[in-house]
């Protein structure tokens, strides 16, 4: 346990961040996991506004730190593949 009170604020603060952290992450993961579902039901219009709303989701967890850039560049071109092998352009 920490004695100090320099100590006692950081972990604090840590729990505050933490705290955060899990909401945003949260909340990044329950976007894609609707996008995934709408593109599995076939329901087109919906799937593409699910998928715009991960990526944007994606991109501020990138900005802020959350994940890597390079992590949600991944996770966005693997979404946009399955996206595109669901709704082949016509």
């Amino acid at each position: 346990m920490a004695h100090t009170k320099s100590a006692k604020k950081s972990i604090r603060v840590i729990a505050e961040r933490r705290a955060q952290n899990r909401s945003m992450n949260r909340a990044v993961k329950t976007e894609v996991t609707k996008a995934d579902k709408l593109i599995a039901n076939g329901d087109q219009e919906a799937a593409r506004e699910a998928v715009k709303a991960a990526t944007t989701a994606l991109d501020k967890a990138a900005q802020k730190g959350l994940i890597h850039d390079n992590n949600a560049a991944r996770r966005k071109s693997r979404l946009m593949k399955r996206f595109n092998a669901a709704f082949p352009a016509q």
